[in-house]
């Protein structure tokens, strides 16, 4: 069932149950062939789909994080998709599909305080599967949802018929009610830590307020669907040399290291292309690295040891990489 593509495991898997859960929104669950059991994964997981043949896209895992024997993703129905959304919602139960096994950049810090989790839209997916673990656990938590409507909110009757719905907090634009990071910062407790997940403006709201009422980074934890906007950085070309081969590469200001390392047949493993899902990262071992990704923390960034070819650069004349 397994086998390998690009040094990681995928798998084919079957869609067994196809659901609306709100507006735009289908949920799909995802089961091995003869119902074998899956790898496992933890809170905050998130699995690469081949959604058509050469298109690749990420979506976190929903489900509780106990189930064996399935994955559940959700997905989003986005107008100015590239194909990921569109073909997703053209899937239907008893398709099969190619899958990878569950990575996890957006881990749960298991302390003795509380977990924060706020999600945005969509971005409910990996909060809801946090939840189930943390609950497991029982350890404290509050979970944050915010979404423009209550039709446009997914798995809210699923999160109400909880064991934990006391601590579901729901917030809508569409009857002006908003969630109150002042009160939240106030309640902070030395140990609590915050994780939120949703929409790029979402995020960047919800974090900056935040560190401004006091929280520290190390505290805030986060996972981008989609790379935020922003104003690229002009950036000159600069050279990258392989270790193993000794061989050196320029590359261009209209290129990244992984296209021109490609049009040289040299492959590295790509899935976002765009920094936020850390399947390429690779080691650097000498040379000062431009970070413009959005999946290393500001600590693994300042250790200059590696980064993201699909769209980091370099702030040197060369890079020497670990390949």
């Amino acid at each position: 069932m397994m086998h390998e593509v690009g040094g990681d495991a995928w798998m084919t898997v079957v869609v067994g149950g196809k659901v609306l859960e709100a507006e735009g929104i289908y949920s799909f669950r995802l089961k091995a062939p003869n119902d074998e059991i899956l790898p496992e994964f933890t809170a905050g997981s998130h699995i690469d789909v081949e959604v058509l043949p050469g298109l690749i896209r990420q979506y976190s895992l929903c489900n509780d994080p106990q189930q064996s024997n399935e994955y559940e993703i959700a997905v989003l129905l986005v107008e100015a998709s590239r194909g990921g959304s569109k073909g997703m919602h053209q899937m239907e139960a008893g398709d099969s599909v190619r899958i990878s096994v569950p990575r996890n950049n957006f881990k749960l810090t298991l302390t003795s305080g509380r977990s924060i989790l706020v999600a945005g839209g969509i971005g409910v997916t990996p909060i809801l599967a946090m939840a189930e673990e943390l609950a497991a656990q029982s350890r404290p938590f509050d979970l944050h949802f915010c979404a423009r409507s209550l039709g446009r909110a997914a798995f809210v009757k699923r999160l109400s018929e909880k064991s934990y719905a006391k601590s579901l907090n729901l917030y809508f634009d569409s009857d002006g009610s908003k969630i109150d990071l002042e009160a939240i910062a106030r309640e902070r407790g030395p140990d609590d830590h915050m994780y939120v997940c949703g929409p790029s403006g979402f995020m960047d709201y919800i974090l900056g307020a935040s560190e401004r009422l006091g929280w520290s980074k190390d505290r805030l934890h986060k996972e981008y669907f989609s790379a935020p906007a922003a104003v690229t950085e002009e950036s000159g070309a600069f050279n990258v040399k392989l270790a193993s081969s000794g061989n050196v590469f320029q590359i261009p200001k209209d290129k990244t290291v992984v296209q021109v390392l490609a049009e040289n047949g040299i492959e590295i493993p790509v899935s976002c292309e765009q920094g936020i899902c850390g399947t390429c990262i690779t080691r650097v071992l000498s040379g000062t690295i431009d970070h413009r990704d959005f999946i290393l923390t500001d600590a693994e960034k300042q250790r200059n040891d590696q980064f993201t070819p699909c769209c980091s650069r370099a702030n040197c004349q060369l890079l020497e990489l670990d390949l």
